[in-house]
């Protein structure tokens, strides 16, 4: 046995904790200063076993939705409730935490690719490269890599694959939800997208209220719920079903459509 502790992907254990510390030293005030993220449901993240979770979420930027999480995890399993305050819950952080992300955003540039050491499973997308449409098989390595993720601990995935709000859930995730049977936990987040850019590197205003809710664990039907019917209930846990077009403000739907206008490809 080598005296350097590796997790299953062959990253080194020491590296990446010093790495959560100080990419979340460095991140904190993005959600306690500069805005507030407002938490909700941090007393699931302490009640969930140690391995084979599934974390859903909508996404609204490349980084800054994942790096929140890593933040909300790591307090709320050191015993804060619904805060981020005092960083020093970073100093022994979930090693075990692991985020699925496009193979070729986690290529682009240095701090991609330290981000991808913290936890990043990478696959290829099979239906969008570089901003334009695809169709190509699913990579058998990637799933098997979030099995392997998922039997090491907890994966977060972003299951409409873009950052643009209210596009379909792609069926992927049923599949590995279906296969594997986690428990899967929804978080719907907002805010993000009006605080920072597309990537979520750059802070773009400052005083937004970012909204982070954790809810109950899905209740799901491993052996008869169909595929169809998993995404469906994705899709309303994170509140991206259609339906939920007709509840938004019109103020808030026009913000909304507009960003994605400038957005000329999708994660």
């Amino acid at each position: 046995m080598g005296l350097i502790k590796r997790n299953p992907f062959g990253h080194i254990l020491i590296i990446k904790k010093w790495l959560i510390r100080i990419l979340g030293i460095l991140s904190h005030r993005r959600y306690r200063g500069f805005n507030e993220l407002q938490i909700e449901g941090s007393e699931i993240i302490k009640n969930l076993p140690e391995t084979n979770v599934l974390f859903i979420s909508n996404h609204q930027t490349y980084f800054a939705d994942v790096v929140a999480m890593f933040h909300v995890f790591n307090a709320s399993l050191s015993g804060r409730e619904d805060t981020i305050e005092n960083v020093l819950y970073l100093w022994h952080p979930k090693l075990n935490l692991y985020y699925v992300a496009a193979k070729e955003t986690m290529s682009e540039g240095l701090l991609p690719r330290i981000l991808a050491y913290v936890g990043a499973i990478t696959v290829e997308r099979t239906w969008r490269e570089k901003g334009k449409d695809v169709k190509r098989d699913v990579n058998l390595n990637d799933t098997e890599n979030i099995r392997i993720a998922l039997d090491d601990g907890w994966v977060i995935t972003f299951p409409q694959g873009t950052t643009k709000s209210f596009k379909p859930v792609r069926k992927g995730t049923a599949h590995i939800i279906k296969q594997h049977k986690p428990i899967v936990v929804p978080i719907v987040i907002d805010g993000f997208r009006r605080s920072f850019d597309k990537k979520g590197l750059r802070l773009k205003k400052k005083g937004i209220l970012q909204s982070f809710i954790i809810k109950q664990p899905l209740s799901i039907d491993y052996e008869n719920d169909t595929i169809e019917q998993i995404v469906e209930k994705v899709e309303f846990a994170i509140e991206q079903h259609p339906t939920f077009l007709k509840v938004i403000p019109a103020e808030e739907l026009a913000e909304q459509q507009e960003l994605n206008k400038q957005r000329k490809w999708e994660y």
